[in-house]
């Protein structure tokens, strides 16, 4: 009875017009990627923003009666729950009689071996990005599209619009300075959703054994680059609203400073401060979990709150520079020693202490920025920005 309900109701979102011009992300496009996948040993790379409106890919998937075989998890888990950088275990995915595995791919490895993905013959890869370079969820893609090119195995990407998607702004990463949280040598803020974003990965040889890859991707309806997309569901545990996934760019370089950015409050990515910054404004960041120890955990923070400030669609270096210069003479070691993984390069840094302003910064990755908008062109899918 169950698999009737969930069917009757994806096919009444799957048959209704696009006269309301309602966005339709790549999962709803069954009629797309049906015959890809029926009859097909499958492995999905999801989580908990996979979802046709509230009912989740897979349950959507067996409800079709399709072979699901093995189910595979980024950063924060399957449910989408567990703290940054925490190590995440295997388990088990329960529905009705079924038992699936679920095999992290955030914990004692980040690429799945041969074993776990033998006798899949389609991966399916839909999770919500949030359009920044180093969110690690496109970089779980990355490696499983570059195992899927050594064995074999269809990729098929169900898209999902980019909420940070209408503009392209900060230093390309160099490659010297490739980590998990930085894969690719494209800006901070990459202009892509996670389809166009595989299209460059195997277009530009980002990958081994690109060339053998068969890939397609499942575009999304009625949305481009210039349309705002608010997120149904939290990405990660620390996005949990609009304003908060629009300032995750310009914020998240703070991640590797001595400010907080507002973790263990209700507020995360949407202030910042410090216990010696100067200001009315104040928070005091705490433990919501065992998992959460967050920066200056228990600590009164003086700082800026941005809940109410409208955001530029740009990469903010103000705040950075801005508490630099303030705390600097309070904490020398201001900046942690893996900052250059979240800037892209070990130029940033230096120009912040040197004291060049915004304006002077921007211009030293000019250049770079236009060649890459050069090379995502190629790969567009939907409308620009510009």
């Amino acid at each position: 009875m169950k698999n009737i309900l969930i069917l009757i109701f994806v096919l009444f979102y799957i048959q209704v017009k696009s006269e309301n011009k309602n966005i339709k992300v790549g999962a709803e496009n069954l009629h797309k990627y049906n015959t890809i996948i029926s009859g097909k040993k499958i492995g999905l790379l999801v989580n908990h923003t996979s979802t046709i409106k509230n009912i989740h890919l897979i349950d959507t998937l067996f409800s079709l009666n399709m072979n699901i075989q093995k189910i595979f998890s980024p950063e924060h888990g399957f449910k989408g729950k567990i703290e940054r950088g925490k190590s995440i275990d295997d388990y088990v995915y329960k529905y009705e009689e079924k038992s699936i595995p679920i095999i992290s791919m955030y914990g004692k490895k980040r690429i799945p071996n041969n074993e776990d993905l033998s006798g899949i013959e389609v991966m399916i890869f839909d999770i919500q990005d949030v359009g920044a370079r180093f969110y690690t969820y496109i970089s779980a893609m990355h490696n499983m599209m570059e195992k899927c090119a050594e064995l074999g195995i269809k990729f098929l990407v169900l898209d999902r619009p980019n909420p940070n998607g209408d503009y392209v702004d900060g230093p390309v990463l160099d490659t010297l300075y490739q980590s998990y949280i930085g894969m690719h040598p494209i800006p901070i803020v990459h202009g892509c959703t996670v389809g166009e974003l595989a299209l460059m990965i195997k277009g530009e040889g980002w990958i081994e054994h690109h060339d053998r890859l068969d890939m397609k991707v499942i575009k999304v309806k009625n949305w481009n680059h210039n349309d705002e997309y608010i997120l149904p569901i939290k990405p990660s545990p620390n996005l949990p609203n609009q304003k908060s996934i629009r300032l995750y760019p310009s914020l998240c370089l703070f991640e590797q400073t001595v400010v907080s950015i507002g973790r263990g409050t209700e507020f995360p990515f949407q202030v910042i401060g410090h216990p010696h910054y100067k200001s009315d404004f104040n928070f005091t960041p705490i433990s919501v979990s065992e998992e959460s120890k967050p920066k200056l955990e228990n600590i009164l923070c003086y700082g800026i709150d941005l809940r109410n400030k409208k955001y530029d669609k740009k990469l903010n270096l103000e705040y950075l520079i801005n508490f630099y210069n303030k705390l600097k003479d309070h904490d020398t070691d201001f900046f942690g020693k893996y900052f250059y993984r979240l800037a892209g390069n070990n130029i940033l840094e230096n120009q912040i202490k040197k004291g060049l302003s915004e304006d002077q910064i921007r211009l030293t990755w000019e250049n770079e920025i236009n060649d890459y908008k050069k090379i995502r062109k190629k790969y567009l899918l939907y409308d620009d920005f510009e």
